[in-house]
């Protein structure tokens, strides 16, 4: 049973002072995937902008844009309808010799490498390495794994920053969805099981009624290879449902940053991001 879902993202910079100019890349586009079809989908942008839409080595839709005019505050807004689909649940899946496969090495090279911001701390991956060994198969050490960072680590919002590190997420017992994900990534990667980020939006509520917008969230979870990309969503604890709309998948969050850019004129900038999520059917 599937879900049609429209979500407007408004986010952008307020600065300080007056901007000469700024160029940016935004990640605001849901995918098209397997589990969802995207009906209709468009990126405003204020002041006006000269832009560009390709999609990156990872498969995500990224609009380019540049402003040349002087400004004071850069508006994005980006009105997407997504049929959400059945999720693909886990089947019998890939063994350990499977995942030592040199070729399937390989190709998940990228999903493998463990780079500064999901590295796990020992106590991780130590733990991480017990499951594994005792796990009959890969899936059963991923369900471990994630069930030990949700023990040791609270879903606090507010409690880190985008620059907050795995191991630091670890030590304050505390961390976003971004950091769940985080400690995740790196753990499962520790014992070779390939993992990537998700970014998208989820609708908080599951009792939304058809037609009334509700204030949603950028979200994030993660996908592991058991033979094909399974969803799982560490801070939700369950499998992402139709109420979860996937907009990038990298490597890491900062492979799948909404909107990031530079700019000229000011000195400092404020962020601001508001989500709003309709069912339509």
């Amino acid at each position: 049973m599937g879900r049609q879902l429209r979500i407007v993202h408004h986010t952008g910079y307020r600065y300080a002072g007056l901007v000469s100019a700024s160029h940016n890349e935004a990640r605001m586009t849901p995918r098209a995937t397997r589990e969802q079809y995207v009906l209709a989908t468009r990126l405003d942008i204020s002041p006006v902008a000269w832009s560009h839409a390709f999609v990156d080595y990872w498969g995500t839709p990224v609009t380019a844009f540049e402003i040349a005019e002087p400004h004071k505050q850069m508006d994005v807004v980006a009105t997407s309808t997504v049929d959400v689909g059945d999720r693909l649940s886990a089947g019998p899946g890939v063994s350990w010799r499977d995942l030592s496969d040199p070729t399937l090495c390989d190709q998940q090279v990228e999903f493998l490498g463990i780079s500064e911001h999901v590295e796990s701390p020992s106590e991780l991956r130590r733990y991480a390495a017990d499951a594994a060994r005792r796990a009959e198969r890969p899936v059963d050490a991923v369900h471990a794994i994630i069930g030990r960072i949700r023990e040791r680590v609270a879903y606090v919002p507010g409690s880190t920053e985008v620059s907050t590190r795995a191991t630091g997420v670890w030590d304050a017992k505390a961390g976003v969805c971004q950091d769940l994900v985080h400690l995740s990534l790196g753990a499962l990667r520790s014992v070779g099981i390939p993992a990537r980020y998700v970014s998208g939006y989820v609708m908080p509520s599951s009792s939304a009624v058809v037609g009334e917008a509700r204030t949603g969230e950028s979200h994030a979870w993660l996908q592991y290879w058991d033979g094909a990309w399974v969803g799982l969503d560490p801070t939700n604890d369950t499998a992402p449902g139709d109420f979860h709309v996937e907009v990038g998948v990298g490597r890491d969050y900062f492979d799948v940053t909404p909107l990031k850019g530079v700019y000229s004129g000011s000195q400092s900038s404020r962020l601001f991001v508001e989500v709003e999520i309709t069912v339509l059917a």
